[in-house]
């Protein structure tokens, strides 16, 4: 995940060596800085970047309809549904004299915002969503969708299901009259409930939408989130639903990676790998290794993260090495991790894929 079309401590071009190739922008973040129109103007986000040859996607901005009301979603599992504006004395995760006790509203129109900058306020509508990812150029690009939260009244979750597809319709209109050679998957909701998520695989899949990402509210930890697939990935091998990629929004931790693509999903995105480098955590085939809270790898003199690991940061540096960085708090050991981490996980990836060649899954 590239938030603000930029990976957090890692250059693009780290990161495609290490294999990456899908990254994720926000689309509400890129409307209040730079704007969608500066993009436009540089050529798009692959000009912008200068990532010419891997793809981009970006979402609609529907999960900040959630996160500026409930925070992110361990928040919102943690506090049971409450109000991030509501909660008692708890430290506001936004300036209150900026973003004002109003942040965010749902109409049938569209999400009315307040930027997180200055305060001011936007409509977002399913129109404008696509108006400025066309603007942004990513290859795939994502309707103006509603995350409503993990617990939350049913009756409201089906009210939440339906204008997430009246808002995806219009989105696909709109997209549809000028394409510009970009893909839309549409995003199927319906938190955990059998019959309204299947009533939302029916709903979009019937419109001509190029891949189909699943999200909305994916359980309250990995077991709901396996059995959530379990039972819900097999209707995408109806007919000439098949044919057309899935993708899973916003989970991307390695055991979750492998129960999801046992069950037919085929891409992820998260910022797992590079927030987990930013607090001094390093993948490896054994294990996580916490950089930063054991003494002991102050002498791991000439031990790499990972042995089988062939990324810059393992062919230069050692345990010692990068803990001394992490202790000193020097903004390399963050770039250093990210870039092992990144590395690992397309590692893994490259293996799953290799094990579905092999008929291993």
């Amino acid at each position: 995940v590239g938030t603000n079309a930029a990976l957090k401590g890692v250059d693009f071009r780290d990161a495609d060596t290490a294999g990456q190739q899908l990254v994720f922008a926000n689309t509400y973040h890129l409307l209040l800085h730079p704007g969608s129109e500066v993009i436009r103007d540089a050529g798009g986000i692959h000009q912008f970047t200068k990532r010419f040859d891997k793809p981009f996607i970006t979402d609609s901005g529907g999960f900040q309809v959630f996160s500026l009301a409930y925070g992110g979603v361990q928040q919102e599992l943690s506090s049971q549904g409450e109000l991030k504006r509501a909660g008692a004395g708890q430290k506001p995760l936004w300036r209150e004299d900026v973003m004002g006790k109003d942040a965010v509203k749902v109409t049938e129109e569209g999400v009315t915002f307040r930027s997180y900058r200055d305060g001011s306020k936007f409509l977002l509508t399913p129109e404008s969503t696509v108006q400025a990812q066309k603007d942004i150029g990513a290859d795939i690009i994502i309707p103006l969708d509603e995350l409503p939260p993990y617990h939350i009244d049913r009756d409201l979750l089906s009210e939440s299901v339906d204008r997430s597809h009246r808002w995806e319709a219009r989105s696909l209109k709109e997209h549809l009259k000028d394409v510009k050679n970009q893909a839309m998957y549409c995003v199927v909701h319906g938190g955990i409930d059998r019959e309204l998520r299947t009533k939302s695989v029916q709903y979009l899949t019937s419109l001509p939408f190029d891949g189909y990402a699943i999200g909305g509210s994916l359980g309250n930890g990995r077991e709901e989130l396996k059995e959530l697939l379990s039972w819900m990935m097999p209707l995408f091998d109806e007919g000439p639903r098949r044919s057309k990629p899935r993708h899973l929004l916003g989970i991307a931790d390695e055991e979750s990676i492998r129960n999801a693509v046992e069950r037919g999903i085929d891409t992820l995105d998260s910022c797992y790998p590079t927030r987990l480098g930013r607090h001094g955590t390093l993948l490896s085939r054994r294990g996580h290794v916490r950089i930063k809270s054991t003494k002991q790898h102050s002498r791991s003199f000439g031990v790499k993260i990972d042995d089988a690991c062939n990324c810059s940061t393992c062919q230069h540096y050692d345990r010692a090495y990068l803990w001394h960085l992490f202790k000193a708090n020097e903004p390399i050991a963050v770039s250093l991790a990210a870039i092992h981490n990144i590395h690992y996980m397309n590692d893994l990836m490259e293996d799953i894929r290799q094990d579905i060649m092999n008929d291993k899954i």
